[in-house]
């Protein structure tokens, strides 16, 4: 089992700035994908961004070039520099990890809400 715990999320007007964090603990050993995933309210949960043991990284179409993943996933960290936030960006949002591309392991989330 791996254990992951996500932290910065919060309040913040629009065009403003937040900084996800998440460790990764337990059987980490064979993690290949590391990154995030969000919730909207009423909305299905959407994949963010995910980087890959190889170096891969993979945004999703509406936080191209405002949102950015970092991290080392053999030091089982990964983290989500979001920039030029939107109301539509409020959700809450999950760190992943898994030995494959599809996600296995969830933290519990954190809110991020984006004020107008």
């Amino acid at each position: 089992q791996v254990q992951l715990v996500e932290s910065g999320g919060g309040l913040v007007q629009a065009g403003g700035s937040l900084r996800l964090s998440c460790v990764a603990s337990g059987r980490t050993g064979s993690t290949y994908v590391m990154g995030w995933y969000r919730q909207a309210p009423g909305k299905q949960r959407e994949l963010v961004a995910h980087m890959t043991s190889g170096g891969r990284i993979y945004y999703g179409d509406s936080v191209k070039g405002r949102f950015t993943i970092s991290g080392d996933i053999a030091e089982n960290r990964v983290y989500l520099q979001m920039s030029s936030l939107k109301p539509e960006d409020t959700a809450v949002y999950y760190c992943v990890a898994s030995p494959t591309i599809a996600p296995l392991y969830w933290g519990p989330g954190t809110q991020v809400t984006v004020s107008s």
